[in-house]
């Protein structure tokens, strides 16, 4: 007689601990809201208890919503930033918390304790799957390839490393540019500036540092660049070579405040994963004022 893999009580224990939680998850009655005002870039709601960083849908018209985000909470309201347009917004319109995606959640993965305010926290695609794409704020792919193919999902707000168990800058990292490597040396686990006018080849030295750079892998958060910059610099900087091992998040200017802080944290996530596989990973973020260079040491948390 076959012997069952887990005992029969373990097996009822899960599926009932599953069933709960997407009983309790599904429960939206105390979560719901409505939207009594629009300041700008803030709306104010009534009647969601969201936490802040939950990330919700805002009816914008018939079967038809909007992304965004609890920033903040007041005098019984709750204040969220949009991630699009506005307009068609009207007092009243409804305000849903979205919960982490079935999928994502599997049978005694999600422990009892395991709150639904944890379970709203925003949650984007990592994984090598995601090398060679072009993917926007929200981890949808820009490129016309077709689905992503990630690991899994990983919340934005990572806690923060131990820094005893930091690992002190003493190894120099390859760049891949000769007179970086011999006037300014890079460390793995720095981080640099870099501050110039318009024009004078920024982009250009951030794309053969991409490209020819040792790192395993290569993290480009385009934030805040104008939107013809983001296919130059992918195409004519970054290059196909440079592309094949580089996972490139775009958020330019003309997306909201909202979204483009949102793609600086998800390119900085993104780099997270590949440093907890045990990979060299070169962060580049470039912005319209500033560039900056994160270069993640091979840590583990």
């Amino acid at each position: 007689m076959h012997k069952p893999d887990k005992p029969l009580a373990n097996n009822i224990h899960d599926w009932v601990s599953h069933v709960t939680q997407r009983v309790t998850l599904a429960d939206d009655r105390a979560w719901q809201g409505k939207v009594i005002r629009v300041s700008g870039l803030v709306m104010e709601a009534t009647g969601t208890h969201a936490p802040v960083g939950t990330a919700c849908l805002v009816e914008q018209s018939d079967n038809h919503f909007i992304e965004a985000e609890v920033v903040g909470f007041g005098d019984g309201c709750t204040f969220l930033m949009p991630m699009g347009d506005v307009a068609g917004i009207r007092p009243g319109a409804k305000v849903l918390p979205q919960a982490l995606e079935w999928s994502d959640i599997k049978p005694g993965q999600a422990p009892a304790h395991f709150s639904r305010e944890e379970m709203m926290v925003r949650h984007l695609p990592v994984g090598d799957g995601m090398l060679g794409r072009v993917v926007d704020a929200n981890g949808r792919p820009l490129d016309g390839l077709g689905v992503l193919n990630f690991e899994r999902k990983a919340p934005l707000s990572a806690p923060p490393l131990n820094p005893i168990r930091r690992k002190p800058v003493r190894e120099s990292m390859d760049v891949g540019v000769r007179a970086i490597n011999a006037l300014l040396t890079v460390g793995k686990g720095q981080r640099l500036g870099l501050f110039a006018g318009s024009g004078v080849g920024k982009s250009v030295l951030l794309g053969m540092m991409a490209k020819y750079s040792k790192a395993d892998r290569i993290v480009v958060g385009l934030i805040g660049e104008r939107g013809r910059e983001v296919k130059e610099f992918i195409e004519d900087i970054l290059g196909e070579e440079g592309l094949k091992r580089s996972v490139v998040v775009a958020a330019p200017a003309d997306c909201s405040p909202l979204l483009r802080m949102q793609g600086a944290t998800y390119a900085t996530t993104l780099a997270e994963h590949f440093r907890d596989q045990g990979h060299d990973v070169l962060l580049i973020i470039p912005g319209i004022q500033i560039l900056n260079i994160l270069l993640i040491q091979i840590t583990s948390r």
